[in-house]
């Protein structure tokens, strides 16, 4: 029999806030963290807000050591230790200051693109034949997996240390990979999450794809606008969120408070074909991804309260509702709350999975649905789907039992993950 499955720590540096009950907050008020971006606009970007964290030298100081801040220059990796640390004390776990590695404890924790401004440090020596001066930390922080090694090593894993990578899907497909290992037994805890660097390295290609909004320069926190009539693109955003899953027998063993249970998801591809490319999904591999993930999690289509959904705010977000009403058979009042944190944080790429889970998990705590920001007039074709009352602009009192969680992924890559409110 696979062991139950459950979350006892969560963290989160996102755009919006940094830290658990400050992001609670942001989320419960509609807080936007999407702001102008003066870089943006000298590097003559169309696009020119982002949603980024606001970290100070007093908030790197409670993670990193003097000697551990020489030359790190990826941003990435200031967000995941400090997503990865806040959710493992969160937890209630202590560091392991022995010598011995803790064997039954891993670290699943997934990026995109990690390192970018120090990989264009590092290109500028190379190229003025200064390579010595690149310095010890060069390599831990351009590799993708420098975020699982950083996070690994603070809390001495003996368990898997890995990296995920898949797009925007990485967060989710991190919190199932997790899930699957402590189900079946070769972990007790894994921290997973996922992060994404800042900047115009990053943030560029997308502009000169033209898919980010140009019209909201002078109004960035009205700029995301999941499910509206008048979405015009996602606004580009970074931070970190991470999830402590544990086996249930291990939370009880220790006293740990338990946020939710996972109940188990799925993640599939669209191999590009019928519809899919590279930048669009396939819709009938997403409609497989939500029906197989209530499947194997052993819920009726019936049973699912409320939805946490990838809606980037693009022209895209008709399809993702059209893929929910087929997959799940409902619609109108039937269909179930449906909401998306993207209003307030931007699209965090890599990191969006696991900062939206996080806010996703919150809100069994809460007892509340988080309100749609943004979405004063519902586009035609989304109406047409599902009442009006199913997308809470504002934060509403109801305590969900069953929400599904997806991402969805350039290269047609898709996940969704289901939790449930936790009960013995």
């Amino acid at each position: 029999m696979a062991n139950r499955v459950v979350i006892t720590g969560l963290g989160v540096c996102a755009p919006n806030a940094i830290g658990l009950e400050a992001f609670t907050k942001a989320l419960k008020e509609g807080k936007s963290g999407i702001r102008f971006d003066a870089q943006l606009r000298e590097l003559q970007f169309g696009c020119q807000i982002a949603g980024e964290p606001q970290l100070t030298d007093e908030i790197i100081s409670r993670y990193f050591a003097p000697l551990q801040l020489r030359g790190l220059n990826a941003s990435g990796i200031l967000y995941g230790v400090i997503a990865g640390t806040d959710a493992w004390k969160d937890a209630g776990l202590a560091i392991n200051d022995n010598e011995t590695p803790d064997w039954d404890c891993g670290i699943i924790f997934g990026t995109g693109i990690l390192g970018v401004d120090k990989f264009r440090e590092s290109i500028h020596l190379v190229d003025d034949k200064n390579v010595r001066r690149l310095g010890s930390t060069a390599v831990l922080q351009t590799m993708a997996s420098g975020i699982s090694a950083y996070l690994g090593g603070i809390f001495g894993c003996g368990n898997q240390v890995t990296t995920n990578s898949s797009a925007c899907t990485t967060g989710t497909e991190g919190i199932l990979m997790a899930y699957d290992r402590i189900a079946s037994g070769k972990a007790q805890r894994i921290l997973t999450g996922s992060c994404s660097d800042s900047g115009p390295y990053v943030w560029g290609g997308f502009d000169a794809m033209r898919i980010l909004p140009r019209k909201f320069n002078d109004t960035p926190e009205q700029a995301s606008r999941p499910m509206s009539a008048n979405a015009s693109g996602f606004v580009p955003g970074s931070g970190a969120g991470a999830l402590v899953l544990e086996s249930l027998e291990s939370a009880k063993e220790r006293g740990a408070k338990i946020y939710a249970e996972v109940l188990g998801g799925c993640v599939n591809s669209g191999g590009q074909r019928a519809g899919g490319s590279m930048t669009a999904p396939n819709s009938i591999a997403v409609q497989r991804c939500i029906e197989q993930a209530l499947e194997n999690s052993k819920i009726e289509k019936s049973e699912v309260d409320s939805i946490n959904g990838h809606l980037t705010a693009t022209a895209k977000d008709p399809v993702e509702i059209e893929n929910w009403s087929a997959a799940l058979n409902r619609k109108g009042a039937d269909f179930p709350f449906i909401n998306s944190f993207k209003g307030l944080l931007g699209h965090c790429l890599a990191a969006s999975g696991s900062i939206e889970s996080v806010g996703t998990v919150l809100q069994f705590k809460e007892q509340e649905i988080f309100g749609n920001v943004n979405c004063n007039e519902i586009h035609d074709k989304i109406g047409a789907l599902v009442d009006a009352s199913q997308i809470p602009r504002k934060t509403i009192s109801k305590s969900p039992k069953i929400i599904a969680k997806a991402s969805f992924g350039f290269g047609d890559v898709n996940a969704c993950v289901i939790f449930k409110s936790f009960s013995d």
